[in-house]
């Protein structure tokens, strides 16, 4: 079984578009077609519309990415993580 690390694959999806299966916490499969590519972020929110009371520590276990199917930040646990491989057509 392959074991993903936190940084390669944060950096695998700034420079391309990745599938990742991963199991929830819920135990079930998931399929996710995500980057992290500057392209297809939202508007970035400057950190003056954040309070500093409301910003969460950063969580190292977790990965956030953009959700290219639907449209939304999603994120998943680094060690649940199946299979994650850089896709083509985006």
């Amino acid at each position: 079984m392959m074991i993903y690390t936190r940084d390669a694959l944060i950096e695998d999806l700034r420079f391309g578009a990745c599938e990742i299966i991963f199991t929830k916490v819920d135990g079930t499969e998931r399929k996710l077609r995500c980057t992290l590519m500057d392209k297809y972020l939202p508007p970035k929110t400057t950190n003056g519309d954040i309070m500093e009371e409301h910003k969460k520590p950063e969580n190292l276990d977790l990965v956030a990415a953009w959700d290219l199917e639907a449209g939304g930040w999603r994120s998943f646990r680094v060690d649940s993580v199946k299979y994650a491989q850089a896709i083509d057509g985006y």
